[in-house]
């Protein structure tokens, strides 16, 4: 995304200041939105939820808390999905003519399901294109759906640390359109090369970039 979603990088948005022993859950309904949101069906593919996020308006994204915006992609996933009806969500009573679902996770799954790792990572389609040492540019694309590439290491040259094998690829899968795997590349970019000649000459960045986010330089 090309909004206010993808913040990395921007300046003028206010301090830092977190909170001294800082707490899981700040309030007991952000603990509920968390569990609703692991034993949703809708939860299997996390690219379109985070899709969902980026498709709050910017002025909404900017007001809204962190679990504010979970319990908004939540909502718009079990619509879109047909699981809930815009009545059911206004009153939060369910329709008693809808048909009951077998649900996805019982109480006595929650801790199984919290501390099971999954993974993305997937057989590799073809040879991957680059190898530890390679310089490469961020691709300056602006697509207009999801992306896991930072605005700000579009046009950037970095250097690849490490060939992580091949993922999920979240362009695709945001969509619909399938796993789509690709190579996935832990680059690093100097802060000059980010920030300009400022910026210490000594500090960098190191990001896992899908291979089409990048081009040999």
């Amino acid at each position: 995304m090309n909004s206010v979603h993808d913040m990395g990088g921007m300046h003028g948005m206010g301090p830092i200041a977190p909170d001294a022993d800082e707490p899981v859950f700040h309030a007991d309904w952000e603990g509920r939105v968390h569990a609703m949101v692991v034993a949703t069906p809708t939860r299997s593919n996390i690219d379109a939820g985070r899709h969902r996020r980026e498709r709050i308006l910017a002025a909404e994204y900017l007001r809204m808390t962190y679990y504010e915006k979970w319990l908004d992609s939540l909502c718009t996933g079990l619509l879109e999905a047909g699981l809930v009806t815009e009545a059911e969500l206004a009153t939060g009573r369910a329709d008693p003519a809808a048909s009951r679902a077998t649900p996805r996770l019982h109480a006595d799954g929650i801790r199984a399901a919290l501390s099971t790792r999954g993974s993305y990572e997937r057989p590799a389609p073809a040879a991957p294109l680059f190898k530890p040492g390679d310089r490469v540019r961020g691709r300056n694309v602006h697509p207009i759906g999801h992306t896991r590439l930072p605005r700000y290491v579009r046009g950037r040259v970095g250097i690849v640390e490490r060939h992580n094998g091949a993922y999920v690829f979240p362009d695709a899968n945001a969509h619909g359109l399938g796993e789509d795997p690709k190579h996935l590349y832990s680059v690093r970019f100097t802060a000059r090369e980010l920030w300009g000649p400022d910026a210490s000459e000594l500090e960098s960045v190191s990001l896992d970039l899908w291979e089409p986010y990048l081009e040999r330089a």
